[in-house]
């Protein structure tokens, strides 16, 4: 390709995605519910753009995540700390750093054995398969609704395929889960890290606890949230990243 076509796919997979992640932030669609934890996924177009066409696509479309945050917290303003993300440095530099850090992470880790990739691979589909199942065991003993039993069971069910299938090919997965795991790590710590240091107190006031528990809150959110976000990222980046190189092939 020359540099005129491939500047122009680059530009309409960044105008893309970027119109996916604000449809996400404004729908019931940037949240998936799986019982006791609600993961959101708006800023897996960030990872999928940055994995895909690069670190600068990657910071574009986080860049739209980001100014979508903010416009989104000024005019809805539909949570009592929605004023935390009137701030660019939370609202929108994580989201533009998003872009950068998953690109870096997932190019480093291409440069080990296809052996050792593979290997990688097998105990990260097989970790992740035995959180879902204890998601699933969980939202089953406590009563969950059908809808977030049922997406737990569809997670795992994909999980088990991509376990299943590192067996049977020569694809490296490892790259393409270690990206989207920092990646989302990436919004996850900066965001809770920037609302910590500059907001502590008007934060912790909004959700009337006290003061003393700041750390431990917003810790606890990162963890119960992080975490789940950072796996779901995984999954579905995973699967987006296959069926563009496949179509690609």
């Amino acid at each position: 390709m020359n540099k005129t076509t491939v500047r122009n796919r680059k530009l309409v997979i960044a105008s893309m995605l970027g119109a996916i992640t604000i449809v996400l932030g404004m729908t019931p669609l940037g949240i998936i519910p799986l019982g006791f934890i609600n993961p959101t996924t708006m800023h897996i177009p960030v990872i999928v753009a940055a994995i895909a066409e690069g670190p600068l696509v990657g910071a574009l479309v986080g860049l739209i995540f980001g100014i979508s945050s903010l416009l989104n917290a000024i005019l809805r303003n539909a949570s009592p700390v929605a004023f935390v993300f009137y701030n660019p440095l939370i609202s929108i530099l994580p989201r533009v750093l998003i872009g950068i850090t998953t690109y870096y992470s997932y190019a480093a880790f291409q440069n080990l054995s296809h052996k050792n990739l593979r290997n990688l691979a097998k105990v990260l589909w097989a970790l992740v398969a035995a959180f879902l199942g204890f998601l699933l065991y969980k939202n089953i003993s406590t009563g969950a609704s059908l809808v977030q039993i049922t997406a737990v069971s569809i997670l795992l069910l994909i999980c088990l395929g991509f376990f299943i299938y590192s067996f049977k090919t020569s694809e490296e997965d490892f790259p393409i889960a270690i990206g989207a795991f920092v990646g989302s790590m990436t919004n996850t710590v900066l965001v809770l890290g920037g609302i910590y240091l500059i907001y502590a107190q008007k934060y912790v006031e909004a959700l009337n606890i006290p003061i003393e528990t700041a750390k431990s809150a917003i810790l606890g959110v990162s963890i119960t949230s992080g975490i789940p976000e950072a796996i779901l990222s995984v999954i579905i980046t995973t699967a987006v990243i296959k069926a563009l190189k496949s179509r690609r092939s």
